[in-house]
């Protein structure tokens, strides 16, 4: 796990204690958690502009406020099983420096500030996901978050094809 810019300190009993504050949300039985200054904005689902030739996980582009932003179920990303979208459909817009994308998720949870000593290596086995958008694990009331690095999703070969479509 590298040290983000969520890091806060707080003193534990006279003990500095690093933390990274998530965003947690669900996806089927997982739970899942991004980095918290990611996140632009939480909203309901609308409608997308589809983009031909497009794998079938990016769900196509919607314009935000004069940005393009694709939009992306992580569900069948992570070959979870698809489910229908709703008025209870939740998309994350996360800010990525010079991008943004929208991540289609079952629920948003809370946040979370997780010290870093309980920031663990991502085991390559256990998960339904691909390893490697998995920047690690971390227990949090008994529950244990798949810390994914969004960043590495949105290096994806596939991701960056909708940046020159949507050009």
């Amino acid at each position: 796990m590298n040290d983000a810019q969520s890091s806060s300190t707080h003193s534990d009993h006279g003990a500095t204690v690093q933390r990274q504050e998530f965003l947690t949300f669900s996806l089927g039985a997982e739970d899942y958690c991004i980095d918290i200054l990611k996140v632009q904005e939480i909203r309901g689902y609308d409608t997308v502009t589809a983009i031909a030739n497009t794998p079938d996980f990016i769900k196509g582009v919607i314009n935000l406020r004069g940005y393009i932003v694709p939009i992306v179920d992580l569900r069948i990303k992570f070959r979870l099983t698809e489910v229908k979208y709703d008025a209870m459909t939740i998309v994350i817009i996360l800010n990525l420096g010079q991008k943004m994308i929208g991540v289609v998720v079952d629920s948003v949870s809370d946040v979370v500030a997780v010290p870093h000593e309980d920031l663990k290596a991502a085991p390559k086995f256990g998960s339904t996901i691909d390893t490697e958008f998995i920047a690690g694990m971390a227990t949090v009331d008994n529950r244990m978050l798949i810390v994914v690095d969004i960043e590495k999703l949105m290096s994806s070969d596939e991701l960056q094809l909708i940046d020159r479509v949507a050009a």
